[in-house]
């Protein structure tokens, strides 16, 4: 995890004012990797007191739009953030208890990853989202 000067380091870096909400929102991101703005919210409170919801909003944003953030949104799931943006990464959920986890990009042969027709586009990134249950559900028993 981030030290506090680390994290207003990157905010510097991406010509972000360094406010005690910008580094509580981006310290639990780094903290509470995959989670939704209530869980970033709840855990920005916890560090700073009272912040609004849409303050979290606001930063998570900024913090996207720098590029020190990802967002991503499995199909049926709330937008998610995440700190891992320096790499072309996957992701895997849970079907039963929506649990993220990160999936390196597959290496070697992956026919499924290249573009049939690119329609002219230049493709720099392609989202692959794997599905299946979590050790911990796989080996729930059944209601």
């Amino acid at each position: 995890m981030p030290t506090r000067s680390d994290v207003e380091r990157l905010l510097r870096g991406a010509a972000l004012r360094v406010t005690r909400p910008r580094v509580a929102v981006l310290t639990a991101v780094h903290e509470h990797p995959h989670a939704d703005t209530d869980s970033i919210l709840g855990a920005v409170r916890a560090d700073v007191g009272e912040v609004s919801h849409q303050a979290v909003y606001d930063v998570l944003r900024a913090l996207t739009a720098a590029g020190l953030v990802r967002r991503i949104e499995p199909a049926g799931s709330v937008a998610r953030y995440e700190s891992r943006v320096a790499d072309n990464h996957h992701h895997v959920v849970c079907r039963s208890c929506g649990a993220i986890a990160d999936v390196d990009c597959a290496v070697g042969y992956t026919p499924c990853l290249t573009a049939s027709h690119d329609h002219g586009y230049a493709i720099d990134e392609a989202e692959v989202t794997y599905w299946g249950l979590c050790p911990a559900c796989s080996i729930a028993p059944s209601s």
